[in-house]
């Protein structure tokens, strides 16, 4: 339990940080579709290095790999049960809320999706270009401290999606390159 007040500590801390200047900021960043400028980037990126029978293959992993990171974190919800900040009486006086989703939030759909693809698209294109692994896992951290902005989530709930999603992102390179491997395009 200790760990739990922590949390809802920390929480709390990172979340009156905000700004109401900056609320609209943080509501794009958090956005579904803020992001699709990046998303074409990293597509050309992989149509640029990879055959397309390759490329096909690395989509198709991508949507599955996506897919099951968003249900997974879904089944936690339900299993935990953990209330949103933005839900739980007990701190709503206490903090900003500028958005909120819905009832239950542990673990974080955002950072799993967001640390999937960082993970994912660093094994497959960190080593032809130099920074592109470290630009991913800010852009992932930054779109998951938006939650704790927004109100909609914990510390807690965000680094268990980021591991979650990390994790998932390099195992599906891993098959990616295991049936790359057994194909030899």
């Amino acid at each position: 339990m200790e760990f739990i007040l922590q949390d809802k500590e920390l929480f709390l801390y990172l979340n009156n940080l905000g700004n109401p200047a900056f609320d609209a900021f943080w509501s794009f960043v958090s956005g579904k579709f803020s992001w699709i400028p990046l998303y074409a980037a990293l597509l050309y990126l992989l149509y640029k290095n990879f055959t397309p029978r390759q490329l096909l293959y690395i989509i198709l992993l991508l949507a599955l790999g996506i897919a099951f990171s968003d249900q997974l974190a879904g089944v936690f919800k339900r299993g935990f049960l953990r209330l949103r900040p933005c839900h739980d009486e007990t701190l709503i006086p206490y903090m900003r809320i500028v958005e909120c989703g819905g009832k239950y939030g542990f673990y974080s759909s955002h950072a799993s999706n967001t640390f999937f693809l960082a993970a994912y698209l660093s094994s497959l294109l960190g080593g032809r270009y130099r920074f592109l692994a470290l630009f991913l896992f800010i852009w992932a951290a930054v779109v998951s401290y938006s939650r704790i902005y927004l109100g909609v989530h914990f510390p807690l709930d965000i680094l268990t999606g980021a591991v979650a999603g990390a994790v998932l992102g390099r195992a599906f390179a891993l098959l990616f390159n295991r049936i790359s491997q057994r194909n030899k395009y």
